[in-house]
């Protein structure tokens, strides 16, 4: 009779760990399934943003590079920005959530932006912004939305929180977010 009961308990606890096991399985798979959901949305909206801009401006054009979304506002001149390169620019780096506004920037070194939008001085002075083209240097959207940038290029640089910062809170810039950041690229160089 102990067996049959120890043998019993035994199965109850095995069937105890498996639906664990499974609901575990099904939580996560729940939470990819609505971080997912989140970046579909985020990217419809891009899309929806993107369509207006293009269709008021049809001087613009448009790259898309990776999951990367460049509205090219001013063409520039010479060499395109190539993987390993260096670029220099001004920024301003805004949370989107449907349109680009001064209420939803998070970062600036461009002086002209700053002062239109009453904006307080983030990076140490209004210096020009140098980077290399290069993974460890970039998040995945900036990185992708920057190659083949030009010299005196202006553009708006779109993505989804996949290729932002994922699902790091960076100061006030909250986890899973959708950024744009408007550019303008003061030189290209290998």
């Amino acid at each position: 009779m102990k067996n049959g009961i120890k043998q019993a308990a035994s199965r109850r606890n095995i069937a105890a760990a498996m639906l664990a096991a499974i609901l575990c399985v099904a939580s996560t798979g729940c939470r990819k399934q609505s971080l997912e959901s989140t970046y579909s949305s985020q990217e419809d909206r891009i899309d929806s943003y993107i369509t207006s801009q293009m269709e008021s401006n049809e001087d613009y054009e448009l790259v898309h590079n990776n999951g990367s979304n460049r509205i090219i506002i001013q063409a520039g001149s010479g060499n395109a920005l190539a993987p390993g390169g260096t670029v220099s620019f001004y920024y301003a780096g805004y949370m989107f959530s449907g349109s680009i506004s001064a209420s939803n920037m998070f970062a600036t070194n461009w002086q002209a932006v700053a002062e239109e939008s009453g904006w307080s001085l983030t990076d140490a002075d209004y210096s020009v912004k140098t980077v290399r083209l290069t993974e460890d240097e970039l998040i995945d959207g900036l990185l992708y939305g920057l190659e083949g940038v030009r010299a005196g290029e202006e553009c708006l640089i779109l993505f989804s929180g996949k290729y932002g910062f994922g699902n790091r809170q960076v100061g006030t810039i909250p986890a899973n977010s959708a950024l744009a950041y408007h550019i303008r690229v003061e030189s290209v160089s290998e």
